[in-house]
């Protein structure tokens, strides 16, 4: 298939040159330290090149590249889901930074709200080189020490959720989480299909855990799926049951299949805008299902200054509903964006892999009035750029800069790390193992994307094969069951492509 062949060379060290997926600054999704364009993704004419060299050496007019952060990783789970159930996934759903971040990274966390910067990168062959700008907040606290949490769960009763992995996954996951909360969490309890309905008010759980399973427990698949209203009355239980001093979040459980009322997210998010505005109610989206509307569900969570993850088996739901779940109930960080500054004397051309529909205009960084991502405590936030340093250029390649307020004032912070060439590991395989599973995950996700010419590609990766055995033997040495599970994914697509 033409798959495999868009992907070989690389992981080892042996490729010539090494692209990308998206663009460069705030520019298009091909361009290069001088400002020009080489298109179709591909890199510019290493031998025989007939631009002048002299404008080789001229400062780039376009050096800084900036985009909000994301710690989704619902499109890794529902393409590891597709795979198991023996289908292709749409490339649509590949969002290449929702692999890279679906795996732990050890950079130092910080001592208090805000974030680590750590910038590192490893050569690939030639002037290429792969870099990694990995964010870190602090690690997590014991759970008595966060703010209570208010959760409203908004849960898809549709007609659809009756398939096995959908609602009976939900039920099981919310009853076991039910009983993990503390005594001074508070839950809510919204259903929808053709309508919505609000089931259970916001409840502190004391004693009234029973209530709560019972309410649960009730939850039966009926018919259509009207998820907009389900939106809409989800946010009108948590404006009701709003706590002051708490942690107020909306959760949305739902194959995203909407087939009745408001389909569009921006519609559906206008009309719970106050909400969100004036009480900073966020959305966390839980997808589910082997048929999934994960277009439907990223732009609810990226509107909703949320996040989206995605569940297929108990392991998952465990995961999300039990570990992650409470990183979302505390917030270190709101309206966080990045920026990555290349030198313009060291660097030809760069570019950054995946992170499609979370750009921000480059004037915009230092604008606090332009969305960025919310973050909590013990996660990671993970970048790559493909960067093609000049010819014999040494010295300093790049400065990274988070910027963020602080969720309770909401003043600003920042914080920054750079990187030189001469601190560039010598190829791939010397780089520590946390940046090579990082890598694995990016041209994963890369082979799943190609044949679509929407998308660019990273040529000088590797073939399936070879990936499948990199990602074995970087499970064996970090002992990570995730990146096993990661090794087992690619080879399920590379059993489909026959390489």
């Amino acid at each position: 298939m033409e798959t495999t062949h868009r992907i070989r060379g690389l992981l080892a060290g042996t490729a010539a040159a090494l692209l990308l997926l998206t663009g460069c600054g705030a520019g298009g999704p091909h361009g290069s330290a001088d400002g020009t364009e080489h298109g179709k993704g591909l890199p510019a004419p290493a031998d025989g090149d007939t631009a002048p060299r002299d404008r080789e050496r001229e400062p780039a007019r376009d050096h800084l590249s900036t985009f909000a952060l994301d710690v989704d990783t619902a499109s890794y789970g529902y393409a590891r889901r597709a795979l198991a159930d023996g289908d292709r996934p749409d490339p649509s759903t590949i969002r290449p930074e929702e692999f890279v971040n679906s795996f732990r990274q050890d950079y130092e966390r910080p001592d208090g709200n805000g974030f680590s910067v750590t910038v590192d990168g490893a050569r690939t062959g030639e002037d290429w080189s792969l870099l990694r700008v990995g964010l870190a907040t602090r690690a997590t606290t014991a759970t008595g020490d966060r703010p209570p949490a208010a959760l409203t769960f908004v849960i898809d009763v549709s007609g659809s959720m009756a398939e096995p992995g959908r609602l009976d996954l939900a039920k099981t996951s919310l009853g076991t989480m039910t009983d993990r909360l503390r005594d001074d969490d508070s839950v809510a309890l919204v259903t929808f299909s053709g309508e919505a309905e609000t089931v259970l008010p916001m409840t502190r759980l004391g004693d009234r855990r029973g209530r709560v399973h019972d309410a649960v427990d009730s939850l039966e698949p009926t018919d259509s799926t009207n998820l907009g209203a389900g939106v809409e009355t989800g946010y009108a239980t948590a404006v009701e049951g709003l706590r002051e001093g708490a942690t107020n979040r909306v959760v949305l459980v739902s194959d995203a299949l909407a087939n009745t009322g408001d389909t569009d997210a921006d519609t559906i998010l206008e009309r719970v805008a106050g909400a969100r505005r004036d009480h900073g109610i966020t959305l966390f989206g839980v997808g589910v299902g082997s048929d999934y509307g994960d277009a439907l569900m990223e732009r609810l969570a990226d509107r909703g200054d949320g996040h989206t993850t995605y569940v297929s088996d108990d392991a998952d739901a465990e995961k999300v509903f039990c570990e992650e779940l409470p990183q979302h109930v505390d917030l270190t960080a709101r309206d966080a964006k990045a920026q990555v500054a290349f030198d313009p004397h060291t660097v030809e051309e760069f570019r950054l892999v995946g992170y499609d529909d979370r750009r921000v205009a480059d004037d915009d960084f230092r604008d606090d009035g332009v969305d960025g991502g919310e973050v909590g405590p013990g996660h990671t936030v993970t970048a790559l750029y493909a960067v093609r340093t000049r010819p014999g250029a040494e010295g300093h390649l790049a400065t990274a800069t988070v910027r963020w307020l602080d969720p309770a004032t909401r003043t600003p912070h920042e914080a920054s790390g750079q990187v030189e060439t001469g601190a560039l590991h010598q190829d791939l395989p010397s780089a520590p193992a946390r940046f090579q599973v990082a890598a694995t995950a990016a041209y994963f996700a890369d082979a799943l994307r190609a044949g679509d010419d929407r998308f660019g590609t990273l040529p000088g990766a590797p073939s399936l094969t070879e990936l499948g055995k990199t990602a074995r033997t970087l499970a064996k040495r970090t002992e990570d069951p995730e990146v096993g599970r990661l090794a087992d994914t690619i080879d399920l697509a590379r059993r489909d492509v026959g390489r």
